[in-house]
């Protein structure tokens, strides 16, 4: 069960020590017996398994777990007297005899669960909504394989060279490269995928287009630090702005531009499967410094002003909203989009009515960029026109599966406010928890959770080979985003998509986790996330199985989790000991290899933590 015993001291009493006969030789013969039987045990379980490719390091384990009752931890980590005592049943069957999960077809290499094309055809394409999340509704729906990597599957580009250029073996597309060609996103260069940084409305490339942004927002004093890009492309705008210390969160929906947010990903760019259509974005109130179209075709002015009214909930007071392309300058280009000036003129027209109408404020229109503010307060605002929430009845983070509204939340009445500027915001208390709106979050909890996560960051760094190994990480159960926050503090160059439950209550967390100049979303592990398979290098895990136990089955999330692990990449898992030995039972069916180690403050508490490196295999080899 890759369970390893530790050497437990034995305590005797002086009356027994009296009474032992002088001989040495029963001792041992006992110390043969124990060794021989604790080398077999590991041998049956895969205690010395191999690194799964000799092309990356192997998991180290750094502990081992004592297989003798060990106490629940108290606060001074001492041992409690109400401890229950290992419970190790579950683990009587060894992998061999482990249920084993078969691999997908090749045709499922890039599913998605919950935007699966085929299904999506049942759902009305009024306002896209057969774009949106529609999971399968029934077990007979749900894939119960192991979706396979394409054949040729190779290690991405390490960051920052992954920026530029991808294997074409990852992602086999080559739409975009003959649609776009004249627009400098993607090429294809033999066996590799070319990203020029060249955009529809930035034909000079992202960076230079940036600094044209950066004249008219302030872009370089640490003030911005989060951003949205709605229709993102193949994110090259989200790219280019990291090394600017800005974080973009890159969302397209999986439509006729194939793959999009997969050569996203593929880059080591954040980015989501989203569409802006009659659902809420899975995002909190108050979430963004910037918000930004760019030629993303969105109907801005149509549906009473839906669309800009879901922007303004997710930007913060005095947060930014950029529109390039269509309307935006139509007198130069009315000619190449093939529309009438009047046509033009008048879309621009009712987009400016409904900006307005938000009381937001025209900052500049120059040239291909136009700039919109959104208020600090709606105390001054007049607008006739302004259609205001009722806080009573309107929550302003709900935003799981929840309808656009047609009204705007009055901003003195929203929790919030300001934040600190970048990086002091990461470890700074956000504003919803000095205000008291995360509910058993205090000031002096959050300072104490920061310094929990770096320390467990810190024995993570110990357990396993992580050097320039991950780019794309995921946390499961974020809640104030303490692991992300560790992990950047640390300077590694990565970043983290910080996933908050849909069943833990206290929603409030993910706003909190981006006033800390963090990203992420809210999410339902019984279900597939907006993402691409073998999206991310590591996939953290604390207590998800314990949330989610008795919701869905257990092999519903890890199939989840395969689905969106890399080849080779790793996953934490924490847990409770009796959760994660079944849980450890059902991944030794999943082509992964795995131990459990002791928890970072020793072997006398009850969580554990199981080690995961995935496999390398692909659709050639999914009948070996």
């Amino acid at each position: 069960m890759g369970v390893r015993s530790a050497a437990t001291k034995l305590h005797i009493p002086p009356s027994a020590a009296a009474r032992r006969p002088t001989t040495v030789l029963p001792l041992v013969a006992v110390f043969l017996l124990c060794s021989a039987s604790y080398l077999v045990g590991v041998w049956q379980h895969g205690g010395f398994a191999a690194s799964p490719s000799q092309q990356s390091p192997a998991v180290s384990i750094a502990a081992a777990v004592a297989c003798t009752s060990t106490p629940k931890r108290t606060t001074k980590n001492k041992a409690s007297s109400s401890a229950r005592p290992l419970d190790l049943s579950a683990a009587a069957g060894s992998s061999s005899s482990a249920k084993r999960y078969p691999a997908c077809g090749i045709k499922y290499s890039e599913y998605t669960p919950c935007e699966d094309v085929e299904r999506s055809l049942r759902y009305p394409r009024d306002r896209l909504v057969y774009r949106e999340r529609h999971c399968p509704s029934s077990e007979r729906e749900r894939l119960r394989c192991l979706v396979p990597a394409p054949p040729g599957y190779r290690t991405p580009f390490p960051w920052p060279a992954s920026r530029d250029v991808a294997w074409f073996a990852n992602v086999p597309h080559k739409e975009l490269t003959v649609e776009k060609a004249v627009q400098n996103w993607i090429r294809v260069d033999g066996d590799k995928l070319r990203f020029p940084g060249g955009g529809t409305m930035f034909p000079n490339g992202a960076d230079a287009y940036i600094d044209d942004i950066a004249k008219l927002v302030p872009l370089h004093d640490g003030s911005i630090r989060t951003a949205l890009d709605t229709g993102c492309g193949v994110a090259s705008w989200g790219a280019y702005l990291l090394s600017r210390d800005i974080l973009a969160m890159s969302l397209a929906p999986r439509d006729s531009h194939e793959a999009q947010v997969q050569f996203a990903l593929e880059r080591g760019v954040p980015a989501m499967i989203g569409v802006l259509a009659s659902k809420r974005l899975p995002y909190p109130a108050r979430a963004f410094d910037m918000a930004h179209c760019s030629r993303c075709l969105i109907p801005w002015q149509l549906y009473d002003g839906a669309y800009l009214m879901e922007v303004d909930r997710v930007l913060r007071p005095g947060g930014y909203w950029i529109l390039s392309g269509p309307p935006i300058n139509w007198n130069k280009y009315w000619k190449g989009w093939e529309r009438t000036r009047e046509d033009l003129r008048a879309e621009q027209q009712a987009i400016e009515a409904v900006a307005a109408s938000l009381c937001w404020t025209k900052l500049k229109e120059a040239g291909d960029i136009a700039v919109w503010q959104k208020p600090y307060s709606h105390a001054n605002c007049d607008s006739k026109e302004t259609r205001f929430c009722s806080s009573k009845t309107s929550d302003p983070d709900a935003a799981w599966y929840h309808s656009m509204e047609p009204c705007v939340t009055p901003l003195p009445e929203a929790t919030g406010g300001a934040v600190s500027k970048w990086p002091q915001r990461l470890t700074a208390v956000p504003p919803r928890v000095s205000r008291g709106a995360v509910k058993g979050v205090t000031a002096r909890s959050f300072a104490q959770d920061t310094e929990l996560w770096r320390r467990r960051v810190r024995h993570y760094r110990k357990v396993i080979a992580h050097k320039g190994r991950y780019r794309n990480v995921l946390d499961m159960n974020a809640r104030l985003g303490g692991f992300a926050a560790a992990l950047a503090a640390a300077g590694d160059p990565l970043w983290v998509m910080n996933m908050v439950p849909t069943v833990d209550g206290n929603r409030t967390t993910l706003g909190a986790i981006y006033e800390r100049g963090l990203i992420g979303s809210y999410q339902d592990w019984c279900e597939g996330m907006s993402t691409y398979p073998r999206t991310y290098d590591l996939v953290h895990a604390d207590s998800v199985f314990t949330l989610y136990d008795n919701r869905c089955d257990m092999d519903v999330i890890l199939l989840e989790m395969d689905r969106i692990l890399r080849p080779e990449g790793t996953a934490i898992i924490r847990d409770d000991v009796d959760m994660l030995v079944k849980v450890k039972s059902a991944a030794d069916g999943m082509r992964w290899d795995s131990q459990i180690v002791d928890h970072d403050d020793g072997p006398l508490v009850r969580e554990k933590i199981l080690l995961v490196v995935k496999t390398y295999w692909t659709a050639q080899d999914q009948d070996h």
